[in-house]
């Protein structure tokens, strides 16, 4: 894709939007809409948002992205910046070949682990079976702040939840915690979702807007069809949103889409395809100077050599493609499963990429020419003072791939990674949140315990 091609596949979602519509599952939502310019659709709830209105709610969302840690650090996204990373959702924690549902205290562990992975930059929140599912939004996020420093992408389970999310925000400074949804395509956002975006709007929370067609069932089998569909939900609720609160700072992500495996039934989320629409959601980001964002993923069930080998690849292309914000870190079985071992995989990965990327300039000094006059024919660098000072600026040095030769204690990278994260984990008992700060979220945390019931 180039920037025609993104202007093709944005006429046809205006297209969509003014001549088909989409349907919002809540009336308030369509009231408000209805006064700001759209037109009422045939059926309930649906709607017909005009190119004008597309254009006036566009140009008030935030070019750049303010994302914070419990550090004092923040990240401003933009169509320009490098990529972040952020864990991934789900459902199942893998521990060796065995498989379980993630608990409240895996997702500390998992929290915690990520504290010490450089190139992790986010946490999201996780279905917690030990937890009522209303709970489970801002109980997530009070884990996770206890567990680690790094920025909290929580999971909205209810409204009410989301209420509770809003009074964390408060605690911290900054836009240490943001959120986001998905639409129920073709076309269609649920009640659930409009009424977290209502709940949420008015608190300036990031909020990632996602776009999930699945070629060949929830939109065309054709790339740009499914593309379209996805361009043109992810549109509708930057509208609802801007709607909501004129300013509300904004990703795109489009980088969610799935493909379809006609033989097995299932959705694809490690293929080849997947970065092709990871790089349309790159694509139409940089066209409406919105920071994007992408999901790499594995369709294996173990952190074996096809998990590698699809989220190298992942990896690789999602950065060259300028994805700005990235997540799927330790994602195995198409975002159901989370492992341990595979955080610290992707995490040297993604170091590895980075590497590639810096790639090396060409210059006279970089060239060299008299420390190879000075060592002339038949000589050696090794005893330079030159490479004594430079190596480690120049040569990326693995903190988990093996470059060893083979000895008896030699072991698989997976099992390599797995007692790296045990380690890690287990090693970890330095408190990441003030007694007075814990005390703040305990106490909304079991206010709304109390008020949602369960």
């Amino acid at each position: 894709m180039n920037q025609d091609d993104a202007e093709q596949i944005h006429r046809t979602s205006l297209r969509i939007l003014d001549e088909i519509g989409v349907r919002l599952e809540h009336e308030e939502v369509v009231e408000r809409l209805l006064r700001a310019g759209a037109v009422a659709g045939s059926g309930a709830g649906e709607v017909r948002i005009p190119p004008r209105m597309v254009e006036d709610c566009l140009a008030t969302v935030p070019s750049r992205v303010s994302l914070a840690d419990r550090n004092g650090g923040e990240i401003l996204l933009s169509t320009a910046s490098p990529p972040v990373f952020w864990t991934n959702p789900g459902l199942n924690i893998l521990e060796g070949t065995e498989v379980r549902e993630v608990t409240s205290r895996d997702l500390g562990s998992i929290a915690r682990l990520s504290d010490h992975l450089s190139n992790i930059d986010g946490v999201m929140g996780m279905a917690m079976t030990d937890v009522e599912p209303w709970h489970r939004d801002f109980v997530g996020v009070r884990v996770i702040a206890e567990s680690c420093r790094k920025h909290v992408r929580a999971l909205c389970f209810t409204p009410q939840g989301m209420e509770a999310l809003a009074e964390m925000k408060q605690v911290f400074p900054g836009n240490w915690l943001s959120m986001g949804f998905t639409a129920h395509g073709p076309l269609r956002w649920t009640y659930l979702a409009l009424e977290i975006f209502r709940k949420s709007s008015g608190h300036g929370i990031p909020t990632t807007i996602n776009g999930e067609p699945m070629a060949g069932v929830t939109g065309p089998v054709s790339l740009p069809g499914s593309a379209v569909v996805g361009n043109a939900e992810i549109l509708s609720g930057i509208i609802v949103n801007q709607v909501l609160e004129p300013g509300r700072p904004m990703i795109y992500n489009l980088g969610l889409a799935h493909t379809f495996d006609m033989k097995y039934a299932t959705a694809v989320t490690g293929g080849p395809e997947n970065a092709l629409l990871a790089h349309a959601s790159a694509e139409m980001g940089r066209f409406y100077n919105i920071p994007s964002s992408s999901w790499v993923s594995t369709d294996s069930l173990f952190d074996d050599p096809q998990a590698s080998a699809e989220k190298m690849f992942g990896f690789q292309t999602h950065m060259a493609s300028g994805v700005n914000l990235i997540w799927g870190i330790g994602q195995l079985e198409s975002e159901k499963t989370i492992s341990l071992a595979q955080m610290v995989i992707d995490d040297e990965m993604i170091d590895y990429v980075r590497r590639y990327q810096d790639a090396f300039e060409v210059n006279e000094e970089a060239l060299r020419f008299a420390l190879i006059k000075e060592v002339g024919i038949g000589g050696s660098f090794l005893d330079s003072e030159d490479t004594l000072e430079n190596f480690r600026k120049e040569l990326w040095m693995p903190s988990l791939f093996n470059r060893r030769v083979r000895a008896a204690d030699s072991r698989p990278l997976e099992e390599v990674a797995r007692c790296r994260a045990n380690e890690t984990t287990h090693g970890d008992a330095e408190p990441k949140i003030a007694p007075d700060e814990l005390a703040e979220l305990m106490r909304i945390e079991t206010t709304f315990r109390r008020k949602i019931g369960g």
